[in-house]
């Protein structure tokens, strides 16, 4: 099989390089027989279409000078050696160039000559007309090879693009690029005026966002790509709702964030998410980020296996560290993990940890022996209305489990904890384990030389357990959408928007900090449940079943008495939180009665306890 594969390679360059060799001979003859045809044409012009008697044979031998001129000249600036992109910019001025430089030579040849054989302006005109030749015969080869790659019209979708901004042009490049691409460009749409009637690769913008169903049916096509880089939900969804009235299919180019790391291609193209119809503004672009504190330091991140954690292992494998070890209780969430980064699961490394957060001495020993420089904290429970009925794992996983990883942090150089948005003004067991995992990461940050803080965010899409994901169990069960209440609200945010805020904390966090991204709006789950529901191949009904016990019909992103304070970036708030001594919460009795549970749990959220905090310009944070 290798020597099979060898000898195609051997026999696709042989065929390249023949190729190459007809078409640099093509464009030979085409420039010698430009270089003559011009300059007769010159002589010719010149006597008014009347050629005296052997003129027509000294222009054609001048022509074949410069002929000979030209191919030198060009030989030295490799100008037939595929140097420049055939019909780029650099080809039609190294062409240029070229002909400029061989006219001038030919001018200079009859200058001293008192008898020359053609007039002076013979070789100025003639290069000017050869130029003209040479770049003709260039865009004939140019466009016959165009219209060879476009996509079969018999076995590719036309579509419409809407969005002709700079990755709507990208993506109809990339399109008509690909003889095998599924999609062949028909038409386009822009709200622009000043791209009315703009032509890229034939391909014509028709009009704007009013004229989807109108262009649908004048040109056929049978699907609608929205190509606006950074577009907001509101037009999405207006775009989307008339293509899907003119009866075609609707799929978008993923936002710019998304496709930073590569060139625009077709198989970006996919189908709308949820997120994308979402009325709320991604902020991640806006974040300025570095990873450079990451590189070439040993990382650990618990709970990797989940929705963030996975991410985070993703996102931190792109800073290059030295070491990255991803823990987690799951073997099943390692096991996709490792075939998610690597492509494969032998499940033999030393990268992936199988551990407990409620093993105090075998965290402890992890720990210890794997000498970890940065820790992100993401394991935890998290089900709200489970917790309210096991109050006592709470205790055991969220607060002793990140008290066991705090305790042996004592080298550590940074340590970051997942929090959320339920810790501030906290009425829910999730929401008080985490508000007291928050004040023991203050209170070590007291202790210890490193940096340690929190990171507090709202519900993530598409998570496991999310409402999104919930939603799309129910839709393709067949089941109504359960919403507790008509205007129950939510904090949402994408994973990457999540993990990029967990890598900007290591940033700029300090000590004793919970930082707070600016999320803007929150979202009416009632809104959110209509989207998904119009998405549904078929009617799907929405029911109220209202409010759990621990559940907010909104949450709060600052507590009371916090102070918004954004020193490093208008986006991010920074609040203190007070420090809280580990020997407080080994009062807690995780087998005790459940309402004992609860109320201790709410006590020590409510009273601040040891070493006064500072807040992040060093001002003692006071209790509330």
């Amino acid at each position: 099989m290798p020597q099979d594969t060898e000898h195609t390679e051997r026999l696709d360059q042989r065929t390249r390089r023949a190729r190459a060799r007809r078409r640099a001979i093509g464009f030979l003859a085409a420039d010698t027989t430009a270089w003559v045809g011009g300059s007769v044409a010159a002589a010719w012009t010149r006597s008014e279409f009347q050629l005296p008697p052997g003129q027509f044979g000294r222009a054609a031998a001048v022509g074949t000078a410069a002929a000979v001129i030209h191919v030198a000249v060009a030989a030295l600036r490799r100008l037939y050696s595929g140097r420049h992109p055939l019909g780029s910019l650099q080809e039609v001025q190294g062409v240029a160039g070229t002909t400029i430089t061989t006219a001038g030579i030919v001018l200079l040849g009859l200058l001293p000559s008192s008898e020359r054989p053609v007039p002076a302006s013979t070789p100025l005109v003639g290069g000017a007309l050869a130029l003209l030749f040479m770049l003709g015969a260039r865009f004939a080869y140019r466009h016959r090879r165009d219209l060879a790659m476009r996509p079969d019209v018999r076995s590719s979708t036309p579509v419409l693009l809407f969005g002709m901004g700079d990755a709507g042009q990208g993506l109809l490049r990339a399109m008509l690029s690909d003889p095998r691409g599924r999609y062949l460009p028909v038409g386009a749409l822009d709200d622009d005026p000043d791209k009315r009637d703009l032509r890229i690769g034939r391909v014509r913008v028709l009009g704007g966002r009013n004229d989807v169903a109108t262009s649908v049916r004048r040109t056929g096509a049978t699907a609608v790509i929205f190509s606006v880089a950074n577009a907001d939900a509101a037009l999405i969804r207006q775009i989307r709702g008339a293509t899907l009235d003119a009866g075609a299919v609707f799929k978008v180019l993923p936002p710019v964030r998304d496709l930073v790391d590569h060139r625009i291609t077709v198989t970006d193209v996919r189908d709308v998410q949820i997120d994308d119809l979402l009325g709320r503004r991604q902020v991640v672009g806006d974040l300025p980020l570095s990873t450079n504190s990451l590189t070439g330091r040993r990382i650990l991140v618990t709970g990797a296996g989940g929705s963030i954690g996975s991410e985070l292992c993703r996102q931190v494998m792109k800073a290059n560290p030295g070491e990255l070890m991803m823990l987690d209780r799951d073997e099943s969430a390692l096991h996709s993990l490792q075939m998610s980064l690597v492509g494969r699961a032998m499940l033999d490394g030393p990268e992936l940890i199988l551990a407990d957060l409620r093993d105090d001495e075998g965290i402890r020993r992890i720990i210890r022996e794997r000498r970890p420089e940065v820790i992100f904290h993401a394991a935890a429970l998290k089900h709200l209305t489970l917790l309210e009925r096991h109050p006592g794992e709470a205790v055991k996983t969220n607060v002793w489990g990140t008290l066991s990883v705090l305790d042996a942090c004592q080298d550590v150089a940074k340590f970051v904890n997942i929090s959320t948005d339920k810790a501030a003004n906290p009425i829910s067991v999730l929401g008080y384990s985490k508000r007291i995992t928050e004040r023991l990461t203050a209170h070590a940050g007291s202790r210890f030389p490193g940096t340690f803080l929190s990171v507090r965010f709202g519900n993530v899409l598409s998570s496991r357990g999310s409402v999104v994901t919930a939603f799309q169990r129910q839709i393709e069960d067949g089941r109504p959408l359960t919403v507790t209440h008509p205007d129950v609200t939510r904090y949402l945010m994408t994973v990457q928007e999540a993990v990029h805020l967990v890598l900007q904390a290591a940033e700029i966090g300090q000590d004793g900090e919970a930082l707070v991204l600016d999320m803007g709006d929150p979202v009416r789950i009632t809104d959110l449940a209509r989207q998904m529901a119009d998405q549904a191949s078929s009617s799907v009904p929405i029911v109220y079943t209202g409010l759990r016990p621990g559940e907010k019909l909104h949450e709060d992103l600052l507590g009371t008495g916090e102070v918004d304070t954004r020193p490093f970036h208008p986006l991010v708030s920074h609040v203190a939180v007070p420090a809280l001594d580990p020997i407080e919460v080994s009062g807690l009795d995780p087998y005790d009665d459940t309402a004992k549970i609860v109320e201790h749990l709410a006590l020590l959220c409510a009273q601040p306890v040891g070493p006064m905090a500072k807040g992040p310009l060093g001002v003692p944070l006071q209790p509330h």
